[in-house]
């Protein structure tokens, strides 16, 4: 009796144990109680994943969550009871797009799924249609694609709320044609995606720019993304961690540790990121400066500010635009310099690539270092050496992991260059150079910013005038 006694004792403290993390973590006690009658016990990272979604119900809230980085943590257990046990319980006739990615036992882990999150809550599955029907008439349809075109099939459909597993295996324009979809006729609910990955595959830069740079940054507004790995699952088997760790290269870091900063046949594999990229501050006076740029119209022209000091180069300001004239480059260079308290008169150089000088650019002959020149800006040839490029690179990164501290800092406010550095790859036919990288449809990724510093810190090895060696 004694010993009975006892264990409900512990059970209550058990319990009021997980309410106060709940309550710490964001979840609202209502959630809390839908959680309870599915009997759905979340752990400390899924409480912080289910809070995120219910700020979505907000006006000014986000309405993109993103939950996980490696394999393990429990994303898809999270996914469905969130959708199933709270959304759907809690708003009538709710419609659920949930799209998960084809593997050969997708129907049996799905069945898994259902049958762990939704043992004690009614429903109806129809396994034909894929179409899962509560009481309430709130419904979540099953998507399943091998492609990303299979996904076309659920386009122009209403959708008042949308889980993506697997992310990153769709395009950046693909999500955002089904964002065109995401939306409602609901009173009191505001449509909504939840997304889980894993870094990697042909969305990362997409899916990083998106949530993880706002998240890593303090910036987000309206996406969430929730860090977790598989230390963040009490419940994953003993056996999971040593073989996920058998893995090796890029495929641990994005497996095991969730790191973003890798991609298959990542270049610059040294890259740490908070090693690298440092608060921008203004330089001082008595530092060598410089510029370098990389010249686009429909691909971006980008624009940075070198310093150098006791051996260190800082990468400090960055201009980035594309489709402008020099005429509209020119005096927002000049103002990235201004607020660096940088003059033109002060740089050492400003060094560009070679279709500046071959360009003609206006009707009358003028290259577009011509065109440069007459506003008040003189380009001088850059050193377009890629292999010795990217190797002076990869030297100044150093390898934070075996103790080389990197000799280059990257100002956070240069924001396309610190998402390039990480995402460039080995060309496979000349693994010693990178792999060209043009910016999408929509303008976003390229390797622009990656050749404009390349520029400028070859610049810095080339000798002066006077013979000497400007490193």
């Amino acid at each position: 009796m004694a010993t009975a006694k006892s264990e409900q004792i512990k059970q209550v403290e058990a319990f009021l144990a997980y309410a106060r993390t709940a309550k710490e973590k964001g979840v609202s006690p209502d959630q809390l109680e839908n959680f309870a009658r599915g009997q759905y016990v979340a752990q400390p990272k899924q409480l912080e994943f289910h809070a995120a979604c219910r700020l979505c119900d907000k006006e000014d809230g986000p309405d993109q969550i993103g939950f996980g980085g490696a394999r393990g943590p429990g994303k898809s257990h999270a996914l469905f009871a969130q959708i199933a046990l709270d959304d759907c319980q809690r708003f009538n006739g709710l419609k659920v797009l949930y799209l998960r990615k084809v593997s050969k036992n997708a129907r049996e882990q799905f069945e898994d799924l259902r049958r762990s999150v939704l043992r004690y809550v009614p429903h109806k599955f129809n396994q034909s249609t894929g179409v899962l029907t509560f009481a309430n008439f709130s419904q979540i349809i099953i998507g399943h694609f091998k492609n990303e075109s299979d996904v076309d099939q659920y386009l122009g459909i209403e959708y008042d709320l949308i889980v993506i597993e697997e992310a990153t295996t769709l395009s950046a324009s693909k999500y955002k044609t089904l964002r065109d979809s995401n939306r409602t006729s609901k009173q009191g609910w505001r449509p909504r995606i939840y997304t889980s990955t894993n870094p990697g595959n042909i969305g990362h830069a997409w899916f990083k720019e998106r949530f993880i740079t706002p998240a890593r940054t303090n910036a987000e507004q309206w996406t969430r993304f929730i860090f977790a790995t598989l230390d963040d699952n009490s419940f994953i088997d003993s056996g999971y961690d040593r073989k996920i760790s058998e893995n090796t290269g890029w495929k641990l870091k994005a497996y095991r540790f969730g790191d973003w900063d890798i991609a298959a046949g990542q270049y610059f594999s040294t890259w740490v990121h908070s090693e690298v990229v440092k608060s921008w501050f203004k330089v001082p006076e008595h530092w060598r400066v410089w510029c370098a740029m990389d010249y686009g119209f429909t691909h971006p022209t980008v624009v940075y500010l070198l310093a150098e000091n006791d051996g260190k180069v800082y990468v400090l300001a960055e201009h980035r635009q594309s489709k402008w004239l020099p005429t509209q480059h020119a005096p927002a260079i000049k103002a990235m310099l201004d607020r660096n308290g940088v003059t033109i008169a002060r740089l050492s150089n400003f060094v560009a690539g070679a279709d500046v000088f071959a360009n003609k650019g206006d009707a009358n002959g003028k290259t577009i270092a011509d065109q440069y020149n007459a506003l008040g800006i003189r380009l001088t040839p850059a050193n377009i050496d890629r292999v010795n490029g990217w190797g002076e690179m990869l030297r100044l990164l150093g390898d934070p992991v075996n103790s080389i501290p990197p000799k280059i800092e990257i100002a956070d406010t240069c924001k396309y260059l610190i998402e390039c550095i990480p995402a460039l790859q080995h060309n496979p036919n000349r693994p010693e150079d990178v792999l060209k990288w043009d910016v999408d449809e929509d303008g976003n990724g390229g390797d622009d910013p990656g050749d404009g510093v390349r520029y400028g810190l070859m610049a810095r090895v080339m000798k002066s005038e006077q013979g000497k060696m400007l490193r």
